[in-house]
């Protein structure tokens, strides 16, 4: 930190989880897919093996993954207006389930808000602020549609709104509604991708006072030839994300290069690293991060447990992963996350006292 400049740092975050589950209903959903083929087998082995115990959905228990009158139980898979008019609904709904948690706001003078599962004019952001009751000048940034890594964008944005404005408390929310966006297909691959994903929302406070997770350098790296590895598409029938099988060989591949593991950790050794926020896209791809910086497993136990409980929530899922840590108060962390191009996107952090500069 450059002298004397304002030390952004996270406050508070809470972070809430919609009333269904829907791991069990979307794999008894996933098996039909393929009944009668060889797959079937190869699909509940890796099911079973995933790491995610449990994945929550905004739509209700008899809505969900083609049950009789589900949302899905169609001749043809719902629309994108369809699935657009449920995130105009819940979207909004869940992500002032998460404000409600952090308590007292205080005075609110920025809104960043990320999410990259649905679309609606007037945006989440005035929807969100006129609920809240924000005062209409409030300055609102919102980081759409950039997948996993956008919860780490938003996090960056906060701390740098505060660099700029000392006195600045800035609102950070990430709201995702993935399960909207299940698209028919009896293909192995595209299974098994969308078994990761779930429905969350995080927010956190970002100011320049007070005890909190104090946000340092960002970090960013996009790997080459990797564009079609990870495709997020709009369509007729919803948000299309293709999820290429390649993508834990090719993470692995990078962070193991040393001059790329050494721009992560500016030079020091990962074992001087007290915390890892990294972003749970998947089993493979925690294990890819394990592998390819050569991490001791206990230090993703949070990724792993966040994976456990809640799935892959996209952007929101790196800040359930740091309010974990958040109670650990850790001297030094690297937060990092995952998502379209195929691309990385980072922040460093440590615990710093209210009286910090």
């Amino acid at each position: 930190m450059v002298s004397g400049q304002p030390v952004p740092r996270i406050n508070a975050i809470a972070c809430a989880l919609p009333a269904s589950e829907c791991d069990a209903t979307y794999n008894a959903w996933a098996l039909r897919q393929l009944e009668g083929r060889r797959e079937v087998t190869l699909l509940e082995r890796m099911l079973q093996r995933s790491g995610i115990g449990r994945r929550f959905t905004v739509l209700s228990s008899a809505e969900t993954y083609q049950a009789e009158g589900s949302f899905y139980d169609t001749a043809d898979a719902p629309g994108t207006l369809a699935r657009m008019e449920i995130y105009s609904r819940e979207a909004p709904k869940l992500a002032l389930e998460a404000i409600a948690e952090l308590g007292d706001l205080g005075r609110v003078t920025h809104l960043v808000v990320a999410s990259c599962t649905g679309f609606m004019a007037p945006g989440l952001d005035q929807v969100i602020a006129r609920r809240l009751g924000l005062d209409p000048t409030v300055e609102r940034v919102v980081v759409g549609f950039m997948g996993c890594y956008a919860g780490v964008t938003a996090l960056r944005t906060a701390g740098h709104i505060v660099r700029s404005e000392p006195s600045a408390r800035v609102l950070v929310i990430s709201v995702e509604l993935c399960t909207l966006h299940l698209q028919p297909t009896d293909k192995l691959e595209r299974l098994l991708a969308m078994a990761q994903f779930a429905d969350g929302a995080a927010a956190a406070i970002v100011s320049a006072e007070g005890e909190g997770l104090a946000l340092g350098q960002g970090l960013s790296l996009t790997l080459e030839d990797s564009h079609e590895l990870i495709t997020w598409t709009i369509g007729d029938t919803g948000f299309d994300m293709q999820l290429s099988g390649e993508v834990p060989g090719r993470l692995a591949e990078a962070l193991s290069d040393g001059a790329v593991a050494n721009s992560v950790t500016e030079g020091k050794p990962v074992t001087e690293i007290d915390a890892w926020a990294v972003h749970p896209g998947g089993r493979s791809i925690v294990d890819a991060v394990e592998r390819g910086l050569q991490l001791p497993p206990e230090k993703l136990t949070a990724s792993r447990e966040v994976l456990q409980d809640c799935g892959n929530m996209s952007s929101a899922t790196v800040m359930f992963v740091l309010k974990k840590l958040m109670a650990e108060k850790p001297r030094t962390g690297i937060a990092i996350a995952f998502g379209p191009g195929l691309a990385m996107e980072g922040l460093r952090f440590g615990w710093t006292e209210s009286d910090a500069r």
